[in-house]
């Protein structure tokens, strides 16, 4: 006689065996890496590298070489000709900073109670936490990088300048005007112009721009922008970003953003604020990708376990990474004090 028992379809399993949450963790798992790839402004904006063991990594930075005529008969290898560019080295080193972590734990009680699901919600949260984190520290190191003096001997130092604003709140015009300036002060620092240069603002002053047909999508001047789409063309050869992380950095409130002054970076030199500055009057940054640099010791990872003596699954996500100044001069800054 049938005792009553019955075979389930698990839904986490894999071909029906072994792990019952298999599945159910790639699913967590995914949502995480979609979030932070959506979330994340800077990630395809400096450059990153990737470490298997260690804790820092050294990034090699090269200066310029100089031309002059020939005169015939001179021997060019004589250092007494000056013929011979003496190309100047030196490094910057980026620390590993201590593993950050955005974590929840779910209750399996509540779970099995709850008439909608959490854990995709959740993981959309834990992987917007560790998104901001990781924008709000390169955004800072790029502010870091402009008020930076030069990496090499007699070259170039980062662009953090006034702007020539009336009031707190910019025009269009006043934007596109400092987006000129500062292309040219990138120009005059030699910094390639190579369709990679960038600039970010926040919300507020994007959507001016956008609002202003005049100043920056027109057809006449090869605009390329959509209002209906919300984007925006490049403008003084600067592709346009928005970010409601950058408006977050002001640290002017008292506690800013958490941990971030415990970095093993202190990318604005000496101060021990670790990725912490004083950056409320920041109105546009910008430069190339090479102006700042990202080391990667362990990307981003999802751990998840049952806990029995909990009767839960706690979920962590996870990441290894630091920040630091490489190339100032390829960094600029406007501020706003009015």
């Amino acid at each position: 006689m049938a005792n009553g028992d019955t075979t389930s379809s698990r839904l986490g399993q894999v071909n029906a065996a072994d792990d019952a949450q298999a599945l159910f963790l790639k699913v967590f798992s995914g949502e995480i890496l979609t979030t932070f790839e959506e979330m994340n402004v800077m990630k395809d904006l400096h450059t990153v590298r990737t470490i298997s063991n260690g804790k820092s990594a050294q990034f090699p930075v090269t200066g310029i070489a100089t031309a002059k005529y020939h005169t015939p008969g001179q021997n060019i290898a004589d250092a007494g000709n000056s013929y011979l560019s003496q190309i100047k080295h030196a490094e910057k080193v980026i620390n590993i900073d201590d593993l950050l972590v955005a974590s929840t734990f779910i209750s399996n009680i509540d779970e099995l109670k709850n008439h909608y699901d959490v854990r995709s919600i959740y993981a959309r949260e834990l992987g917007k936490a560790l998104a901001k984190r990781f924008d709000l520290a390169t955004m800072k190191t790029l502010v870091a990088a402009a008020r930076s003096a030069t990496t090499i001997t007699g070259g170039s130092a980062g662009i953090s300048q006034q702007g020539t604003f009336a009031g707190a709140t910019p025009t269009a015009a006043e934007l596109v005007a400092e987006l000129f300036i500062a292309a040219q002060k990138l120009d005059e620092n030699d910094i390639p112009n190579d369709g990679q240069r960038y600039a970010i603002l926040k919300p507020a002053d994007y959507y001016t721009l956008l609002s202003s047909s005049e100043e920056i999508i027109n057809r006449d001047f090869g605009g390329v922008g959509n209002v209906s789409n919300a984007t925006l063309p490049m403008a003084a050869g600067f592709r346009i970003y928005k970010s409601n992380h950058f408006a977050d950095i002001d640290v002017a409130e008292a506690a800013q953003d958490q941990d971030d002054d415990n970095a093993r970076n202190d990318v604005f030199g000496g101060s021990g604020t670790g990725y912490n500055g004083d950056l409320s009057q920041s109105t546009i940054i910008g430069g190339h990708p090479s102006a700042v640099g990202t080391v990667k010791l362990l990307d981003l990872a999802t751990e998840s376990d049952y806990k029995i003596e909990l009767q839960g699954t706690l979920f962590v996500a996870k990441y290894a990474m630091g920040h630091g100044v490489l190339r100032p001069e390829a960094s600029f800054e406007i501020k706003n004090d009015a």
